[in-house]
């Protein structure tokens, strides 16, 4: 015969936390990706320093991004409403960029960004 110590069943209890939403925020992720797409912070950085800027102006300012991948992104941070497109009829049409009030509001998002880069990345 086993010992009793051994013959009795051991319950182990295993805790669960309830994981609310707010750990992992909706919100926040959909953020992150659309700032963190590719050159997307590039441009929405260039643009809080540049102002109304043309195209080429943008493309000047980040001379690794080819210009269809800029085209690509400037259509995607409109149809979010962080970019304007603003087109000038005169000769020749003038097309210009320059964010609107929900583009503007990342720049302390984005200075913090800058300074935890500085602080941390190689």
């Amino acid at each position: 015969m086993l010992p009793e110590r051994e013959t009795e069943r051991r319950r182990v209890v295993v805790a669960t936390i309830e994981r609310p939403e707010e750990l992992c925020c909706p919100k926040l992720h959909e953020a992150v990706e659309l700032i963190g797409k590719r050159w997307s912070g590039a441009i929405i950085a260039v643009l809080l320093e540049g102002g109304t800027m043309r195209f080429s102006e943008i493309a000047q300012a980040i001379p690794q991004l080819s210009d269809r991948l800029l085209s690509e992104r400037m259509k995607e941070l409109e149809a979010r409403g962080i970019v304007d497109r603003s087109v000038h009829q005169d000769a020749p049409v003038r097309v210009e960029y320059e964010l609107t009030e929900m583009g503007r509001a990342l720049a302390p998002a984005l200075d913090q960004l800058k300074s935890w880069s500085h602080r941390w990345l190689d």
